[in-house]
């Protein structure tokens, strides 16, 4: 079952503390405190309403939820929704624009790579990371990979998007961007790799690739 997947010991708990850690906490804080970050929109991202089509609506967990674009269309959608972010600025701007909205998701600050620390109840139906693992430091991929796997459902959809090399200010931070050797290193004992594309591409930097993941052993179940 998924709650009862282990969390990897052999991660250097301390990864988090490192300079990458603190450097990213303030780096994003910033960003959100200083205007709206050049990857936020107050739209949700275009794929989210092709992977929603013909999919009846359950329990979605948004990481890396920014200002909640993506989270709150899934809940005017019928979906119940939590998004995650470790940007308290990002989480209260979310919580706003919900209530401004009027509908029912919910936002909490957190540590994706620590999910069970901000109170992240499981099972969720589908789990999305739009532009959120590409930037968490090597360090703690395999910690992330584990919290997801916790709190995804027997069958849940797990579909991650990131870009395939980091901008510079990344490699500072400790992030290297996302590939199909860096998805099934760290995720490839807990989830199958069903599906890659091509999700665009943003000015200078590679192309922004959407893999479409499910929990080891389902494929065809």
């Amino acid at each position: 079952m998924a709650g009862s997947v282990p969390r990897n010991r052999d991660v250097d708990e301390s990864a988090d503390r490192c300079a990458g850690g603190r450097l990213a906490r303030l780096f994003y804080s910033f960003m959100y405190r200083h205007g709206r970050p050049r990857w936020d929109s107050s739209d949700a991202h275009p794929g989210i309403k092709e992977l929603l089509a013909d999919r009846q609506p359950g329990r979605a967990l948004d990481l890396g939820c920014g200002t909640g674009s993506d989270a709150i269309f899934m809940a005017e959608h019928g979906w119940e929704v939590v998004g995650v972010d470790f940007a308290p600025e990002a989480i209260e701007a979310a919580k706003r624009r919900a209530a401004e909205a009027g509908c029912s998701a919910r936002f909490v600050v957190g540590d994706v790579t620590r999910l069970h620390e901000a109170g992240i109840e499981a099972p969720f139906d589908l789990i999305l990371d739009t532009g959120c693992y590409h930037s968490v430091p090597v360090a703690r991929r395999r910690a992330y990979a584990a919290e997801v796997a916790a709190v995804a459902g027997p069958q849940a959809d797990f579909y991650l998007a990131g870009f395939t090399d980091a901008p510079a200010i990344w490699h500072v931070l400790g992030a290297s961007g996302v590939d199909g050797g860096d998805v099934r290193r760290h995720f490839g004992t807990l989830f199958d790799v069903v599906g890659q594309g091509a999700a665009g591409e943003s000015g200078r930097m590679s192309s922004f690739v959407r893999y479409h993941l499910v929990r080891a052993g389902q494929v065809g179940d």
